[in-house]
């Protein structure tokens, strides 16, 4: 498969104009070569991945992720390894998108709930591109239970709760690092917040309840979509990934 038609697929689902300014979308590498057979997708493209993706005759690497995470003065660079391997990532253009990483997180969320407890989501709302979604329950839901279904997606769960919240209607939503938008969330209506990264003075200082799944459970889920982007025609296999995070036995 031509790389373009890949690149044209993902960027007719997530357009690269909507990437935030600071962000860096795009091909973090591109080479001459345009036949690609073999694609690795990643949420981030660490020399390790980069290594995954050597080692297994990877044509080109799809990321999440920009490339921030290689040094200038690594030995992959240093064994001019990067100019032999596409790498092409889609970041906030990714999290704005319709059936991007936020409304897979939310997905997920949904599928989980409506499995575990039989109960039906009420409303999921996305009345605009924002990084911030909602869904809303019909009636009001205990934040145990909530919380249970979420550590189902993620073992380093953990959450804040200040004002002893004991059940919720809304809920908002930003997979990654979201932190920033608690306040827009809150102003919103949502009861609590589901994202990553969540630092210790934000957590101290929220008025409702938000919940940090991690910053890695929250985005790897986009996975499959990349690959449902692409679709058939090629062959596509996942980097083997895992959060840094460590829990203790």
């Amino acid at each position: 498969m031509n790389k373009y038609e890949i690149i044209k697929k993902i960027e007719k689902f997530a357009p690269p104009e909507n990437a935030e300014a600071w962000d860096c979308v795009g091909f973090m590498v591109e080479t001459a070569k345009t036949d690609i057979n073999k694609v690795m997708l990643c949420l981030t493209p660490t020399e390790n991945v980069i290594r995954q993706a050597k080692e297994q005759n990877c044509d080109m690497i799809i990321s999440h992720h920009p490339m921030f995470e290689i040094n200038c003065h690594s030995e992959l660079v240093s064994e001019s390894f990067l100019p032999q391997i596409d790498i092409y990532s889609a970041h906030t253009n990714m999290d704005l998108a319709q059936g991007g990483t936020t409304d897979t997180l939310i997905d997920n969320f949904i599928n989980l709930f409506e499995s575990e407890m039989k109960l039906e989501i009420f409303k999921q709302v996305q009345d605009k591109m924002d990084f911030v979604r909602y869904i809303e329950f019909e009636n009001l839901v205990e934040v145990d239970e909530i919380a249970k279904i979420l550590s189902k997606i993620s073992p380093n769960l953990r959450y804040v709760n200040n004002n002893d919240t004991k059940f919720i209607k809304k809920i908002g939503f930003c997979a990654g690092s979201g932190s920033e938008f608690i306040k827009q969330a809150q102003e919103n209506s949502a009861g609590c917040f589901v994202t990553g990264d969540l630092k210790f003075h934000t957590a101290l200082d929220s008025e409702i309840l938000v919940f940090d799944i991690g910053h890695f459970e929250s985005e790897i889920l986009i996975l499959p979509v990349f690959e449902k982007i692409i679709g058939e025609g090629i062959e596509i296999i996942y980097a083997n990934e895992k959060s840094p995070f460590i829990n203790p036995i």
